[in-house]
C-alpha cells in the first residue's frame, strides 16, 4: 500500500488533495473501524460508492469498504464493535454490519459492508459470480465496474487512491470502465443495466465506447438471475433521471432482453396513419407522475407510468376514417404487466398494484365529459380501493397533449372528479363501500345457513349500495326480502 509519501498521480494524501477532505467526514467510525483491522494486520480502505457520493456531496449512511483481510477475519473483527451484523453475503465475500455513533449532537446509525478485495467472472452458462480472493487494492480496483466507483481512501493514513482517473471522470460526469467495456461487461453483464442505472441517478453520460460494448453485448445479459436484474430496474427506475436510464437500454438493445414491451411501444407510423409516439409518450407520462409525487419515488406509480400503454402495439387497428384504435389496450396491458412483472420476479402484492393502476387508467376517460353520477363515482372509488390517490397521479400524468385547451378542459374535469369522491366520501365514508346489512344479517333475515345465497344476497345489496348510496336498515331489508322472493 502506497502511504501518502510516495505520491504518483493517482496516489493522493488528504493535504495534497481537497477531494479526500469530504470522505473523511465520517473520519470517526471509519477510522476507528480502520485501527481494529490494523491492529489485526490487515488494511481497510474506504471505496467505491462512497467515495464518489462523498465526493459528489451526496454520502448516505451506507458505508462500504475493502480489505486484504478474508471473511471469516472480518467477522471476527467487526463482532465486538458493531451494534449488529450479518452474514447474507459472505459467499460473495461481504459482511454486512450496522454501527451506531454519535456525530456532534447527532445520533446517526451506519450501514456498513466489508468486502475482501476480489475478482469475479461468469462463465458463459451460469448465474452467479465465481468468486477469487486479491491481495492488493489495486487488483480490487481495477475489477471495479466504473472508473467513478474505482476509487478509495486507505484509512487511517487517509491516503487517495486513484489508479483509473476516476477523480477526471466524476468532473466531467462520464462513466468510463478502469479496463476495456468488453472485459467488464464480460466478468459481470449486469454491468451495462448498472451503467444505465448510474445514467440515471447521477446524470452522466455513458462513454462512446461503452455504448458500443453494450450493444455489441447486450444478449449476454440474459445470463443474469432475474432478481438480479429486477433490483437494477428498480433502482433506475426510482433515480432522479429514468428517462435517460431507460433510453440507454433501448438505445443499445438491452431492453429488447429485460422489458421488451418498451421497444415495442416505438410504433411505426406514416402520413396516412397520424398517432402520437407512444414510446414518446409513456416517457412523458413517467416524468410527469414523478412531478406529482409528494412523498418520495413511488415505484409502484412509476411503474404503472411506464406500462401504462404496453397494450396498444397488440391491439392497434387502422380504422377506415383514417384513425388508429386501440381498443381494450388497458386490459390487454394489464395482463403484460402481470406477465412481465412475474418473470421479472417482483413481488405479488406489487404485481397486483401496478397491473391493477393500469388495467383502470382509462376508466376516467370512459365517462366522457358529462357530469359523473354518484353511482359512477362509488364504483370508480371502490375499483381503484386503495390505489385511489395513485390512480388520481397516473389519470392526470396520462394528459401529454400539446392542445392547451384539451389539456385544461380534461385537468378541470378531473378536478371535478376528485370534488365529488370528497363530497361523497364526506357524506356515505366512500374509502370502505359496504352494504347497508352483513353476512350475519342476511342470513338471520332469510333463515338460512351459509352458502351460496348469502354471498349471493350480499352482492346484490352492495350493487345497491353502490348506485343508491346508504339505504338504511329498513329499506335494505325490505330490498333484500324483495330479492329472495324473486330467486324462489
Amino acid at each position: 500500500m502506497p502511504n501518502a509519501n510516495e505520491v504518483s498521480p493517482s496516489v493522493l494524501s488528504r493535504e495534497q488533495s481537497p477531494a479526500v477532505s469530504e470522505p473523511l467526514r465520517i473520519a470517526p467510525v471509519a477510522d476507528d473501524l480502520a485501527r481494529r483491522f490494523q491492529e489485526a494486520g490487515f488494511s481497510l480502505a474506504l471505496v467505491g460508492g462512497s467515495v464518489r457520493d462523498a465526493l459528489l456531496g451526496r454520502l448516505g449512511n451506507d458505508l462500504d469498504f475493502t480489505t486484504d483481510a478474508r471473511p471469516q477475519d472480518v467477522l471476527k473483527i467487526l463482532r465486538p464493535w458493531a451494534d449488529a451484523v450479518w452474514e447474507v453475503g459472505i459467499a460473495f465475500g461481504t459482511v454486512g454490519a450496522q454501527k451506531d455513533s454519535r456525530v456532534g449532537d447527532v445520533d446517526r446509525s451506519w450501514q456498513i459492508e466489508v468486502t475482501t478485495y476480489r475478482s469475479e467472472a461468469y462463465d458463459r452458462t451460469s448465474r452467479k459470480p465465481e468468486v477469487a480472493y486479491g491481495d492488493s487494492i489495486e487488483e480490487d480496483l481495477v475489477r471495479r465496474d466504473f472508473t467513478v466507483n474505482a476509487m478509495a481512501v486507505a484509512l487511517p493514513e487517509q491516503v487517495f487512491i486513484d489508479p483509473h482517473g476516476g477523480l477526471d471522470d466524476l468532473a466531467a460526469r462520464v462513466l468510463r470502465t478502469p479496463g476495456t467495456p468488453e472485459d467488464s461487461f464480460s466478468d459481470d453483464p449486469l454491468r451495462m443495466m448498472r451503467a444505465a442505472r448510474f445514467a440515471a441517478q447521477l446524470d452522466f453520460e455513458v462513454a462512446p465506447e461503452v455504448v458500443k460494448a453494450m450493444k455489441d453485448m447486450a444478449g449476454r445479459i440474459g445470463i443474469v438471475s432475474a432478481e438480479r436484474v429486477r433490483d437494477e430496474l428498480n433502482k433506475l427506475i426510482l433515480s432522479p433521471h429514468p428517462r435517460k436510464g431507460l433510453s440507454l437500454l433501448v438505445e443499445t438493445g438491452l431492453a429488447e432482453h429485460v422489458l421488451p414491451e418498451l421497444p415495442a411501444l416505438r410504433l411505426e407510423r406514416d402520413e396516412h396513419h397520424r398517432h402520437k409516439d407512444v414510446y414518446d409518450h409513456t416517457l412523458i407520462v413517467l416524468e410527469q407522475a414523478m412531478a406529482l409525487e409528494s412523498e418520495g419515488p413511488d415505484l409502484a406509480l412509476r411503474l404503472a407510468a411506464l406500462l401504462h400503454d404496453i397494450g396498444k402495439p397488440r391491439t392497434r387497428r387502422f380504422e377506415k376514417d383514417g384513425r388508429v384504435s386501440f381498443h381494450h389496450h388497458e386490459v390487454v396491458g394489464a395482463k403484460m404487466t402481470k406477465k412481465r412483472m412475474t418473470a421479472l420476479k417482483y413481488p405479488n402484492d406489487l404485481v397486483k398494484d401496478v397491473s391493477r393502476l393500469v388495467e383502470l387508467h382509462l376508466r376516467f376517460h370512459g365517462y366522457g365529459t358529462g357530469e359523473w353520477t354518484d353511482s359512477a363515482v362509488r364504483r370508480y372509488v371502490r375499483d381503484a380501493g386503495p390505489l385511489l390517490d395513485r390512480l388520481h397521479k397516473l389519470t392526470r400524468s396520462d394528459c401529454t397533449t400539446r392542445n392547451k385547451r384539451k389539456a385544461s378542459a380534461l385537468s378541470r374535469a378531473y378536478d371535478g372528479l376528485e370534488e365529488r369522491i370528497a363530497q361523497l366520501q364526506e357524506q356515505e365514508e366512500l374509502d370502505a363501500i359496504r352494504p347497508d346489512l352483513d353476512g350475519n344479517q342476511i342470513m338471520e333475515i332469510l333463515d338460512v345457513r351459509p352458502g351460496p345465497a348469502v354471498g349471493q344476497a350480499y352482492k346484490h345489496l352492495l350493487e345497491l349500495r353502490l348506485e343508491n348510496g346508504p339505504m338504511g336498515h329498513d329499506a335494505a331489508v325490505a330490498a333484500l326480502k324483495d330479492w329472495w322472493a324473486a330467486q324462489k
